[in-house]
Formats: structure tokens, C-alpha cells, sequence
């Protein structure tokens, strides 16, 4: 029997443990493996190409609101993403879900329902908390379809995207990434096109949608 890899990225031991409990009730043979940060997590994800699922925290140091789910989207499409967090206003779950994760559990929890969030994932379905459905509005549409257009990115332009809405300038985004000015000016091209914006400013503004203000 194959064993499933998992990695649990979150700055709280205890729902860390928590969480680890209920991966081992869920699944019969694993490899479980921990970070308190986005960057240590980024390096456990390269360093393991059969890692099937991932745990991550909306709030964690290194991820702001859905950038890490997104980012890990564009660059790892096959791992399966679940959002944990203490924050559980309806509309940041729904979002997440519209932005790829299969499930969002918040740290209130109980340990059957993180099992059961965890069984009704490994069966292919998304889960949400009892009572919150997955909105299919307009605002609905329209996180999907952003999540559509960021997939499209290749890695390096996610990055180069990251990047500008952090403010940086082409030659800053060259030095940074050993790549040449002209290559930044052809990714952010790139990345105007596929977002369907007209400018760098434009850019910036549809990647902070994905930011939320620090919670818990």
C-alpha cells in the first residue's frame, strides 16, 4: 500500500497536532510532514514530489489571505490544497473554494468534523462547514475566473506578478531573479495579456485581491 504524503503548514502547534490526529484517523499509511511557515513550507513542497495534500493556514507568517493558496496552484497543480483558520466569516470560506481549495476548516473545529472535511476530500468532493454552500454568484464568477487566469501564469510570471504589486520596478524584478530586464519586460507582457489588464498598476490591483487584512 502507497503511502500518502501530507504537510501540515500552520504557526499553532496545538492545531498542527490536531490536524495530524486526524490525517491518521482519516488515512491508513502516511507521511505527515510540518512547517510554521509559508517559505519552510515552499521548501518541504519542492523537496517532496509525491506530496498529494497540503494543509495551510490563511494567516500563517509568509501567506497573505489566498497568495499561497494561488501560488501553490500555478506551481504544484496536482496537490490537492485545504484552507485551515480561526477566521470563519462565511464569505472568506466561499472565496477560498472559488480560488481552488477543496475544503476550508476553521480551527474551531472538533476532530470529527476535521475528519470528516478530510474523508469527503479524499473522495474528490469540497467541503464547507454545515449550513455554508459555495456561493455561484457573480463575485462567485468572478474568483474563479481569476483563479483561471493566475493558473495560466507560468511560474516564473507568477512570480513576476507577486512582485509588482509589491511595488518592485523591472530592473529590481531582474536582479532579484538573475533573469534580464528584457526578460521581465516580455513576462510582464505576458502577464498584462492573461489577466486581461492594460497596465502594470492594473496588474498589482487584480493580485492584492487575493491579500486580507491579518487575522488570527
Amino acid at each position: 500500500m502507497s503511502t500518502t504524503k501530507v504537510a501540515i503548514a500552520d504557526d499553532h502547534p496545538l492545531f498542527r497536532a490536531a490536524l495530524k490526529h486526524a490525517v491518521v484517523e482519516c488515512v491508513t499509511k502516511e507521511d505527515i510532514l510540518e512547517a510554521d511557515n509559508f517559505q519552510d513550507l515552499l521548501t518541504i513542497v519542492e523537496s517532496t514530489p509525491a506530496l498529494e495534500m497540503i494543509f495551510l493556514d490563511l494567516h500563517m507568517p509568509g501567506n497573505d489571505g489566498f497568495t499561497g493558496l494561488t501560488q501553490l496552484q500555478n506551481h504544484y497543480p496536482d496537490i490537492v490544497v485545504i484552507m485551515v483558520s480561526s477566521d470563519d466569516n462565511p464569505e472568506i470560506m466561499q472565496k477560498a473554494i472559488n480560488y481552488g481549495a477543496s475544503a476550508f476548516i476553521p480551527k474551531a473545529a472538533d476532530l470529527e468534523t476535521i475528519s470528516s472535511a478530510i474523508n469527503t476530500v479524499l473522495d474528490g468532493d469540497v467541503w464547507l462547514p454545515s449550513g455554508i454552500d459555495a456561493a455561484n454568484d457573480d463575485s462567485a464568477k468572478e474568483h474563479k475566473k481569476l483563479a483561471k487566469q493566475l493558473a495560466q501564469l507560468t511560474p516564473q510570471q507568477y512570480t513576476v506578478l507577486a512582485r509588482i504589486a509589491d511595488g518592485q520596478l523591472n530592473k529590481q524584478i531582474a536582479y532579484d531573479l538573475d533573469i534580464k530586464e528584457t526578460t521581465v519586460k516580455k513576462h510582464v507582457s505576458a502577464i498584462l495579456l492573461k489577466l486581461e489588464v492594460l497596465n502594470r498598476t492594473q496588474a498589482g490591483l487584480v493580485y492584492q485581491q487575493l491579500m486580507l487584512t491579518p487575522s488570527a
